[in-house]
């Protein structure tokens, strides 16, 4: 296992904010309510997919009140080409109630308290907390999960030691895009099968960690 230097990791991302300087998360939502509904939609299903099935939802039921309103038959009936959307329905109205009972239809700025958030784990918990509240935090998902190895940030078989390896190696000022950056690598570039290493802009700081390449 080939590990990165700060050199080269303060280089990676350096390149990242010269491409991209302000990266954003594809899911679109119209509020913190429909970001945080979006994430606990897009477990193991595409953004694009999400964004495809709430376009309508959410003209309709952009508050957790509206969502209520709504019930739980016909959310289904706008996400059910999303994989596992019986669960998820459920999630979603009862994260809903929590949130119009709880805590004033606001979404919690703690880690702790998002999580206790029916459908809501560490990792989502992270991006809320990322893209709402601007902190600091790195949430790890299937992406970060191959790519920080891959690329030499971390030898972590579990988001939680990726996480750790990730927030502990990348410079603070780097920290607020970061998890954008490496999942956008990821989904387009640093894919799972077939990486285009020969478009890869970081491709001459990457240890290429078990990826055949010619170069």
């Amino acid at each position: 296992m080939k590990f990165l230097s700060h050199g080269d990791i303060v280089s990676i991302f350096e390149t990242f904010k010269a491409q991209n300087p302000n990266p954003q998360t594809e899911l679109i939502a119209k509020n913190d309510f429909t970001l945080l509904v979006s994430v606990v939609l897009s477990a193991q299903t595409t953004d694009k997919s999400v964004n495809k099935a709430t376009k309508a939802l959410y003209e309709i039921a952009d508050t957790p009140e509206k969502m209520l309103a709504l019930g739980e038959e016909k959310l289904i009936s706008f996400i059910k080409s999303i994989g596992l959307y019986h669960s998820k329905a459920k999630h979603v109205m009862e994260l809903s109630r929590i949130l119009a009972k709880k805590y004033n239809s606001q979404i919690p700025s703690t880690r702790e308290e998002l999580m206790t958030l029916p459908g809501v784990g560490r990792k989502t918990a992270n991006v809320i907390l990322n893209v709402v509240y601007h902190q600091a935090v790195m949430p790890v998902d299937t992406h970060l999960l191959r790519l920080a190895p891959r690329i030499g940030f971390s030898e972590g078989k579990t988001p939680e030691k990726v996480e750790q390896d990730l927030v502990s190696l990348i410079p603070a000022e780097y920290m607020q895009h970061a998890h954008h950056w490496l999942i956008l690598h990821g989904r387009y570039v640093c894919t799972a099968r077939n990486p285009k290493c020969d478009e890869c802009l970081i491709s001459k700081y990457c240890k290429k960690n078990n990826v055949q390449t010619t170069d």
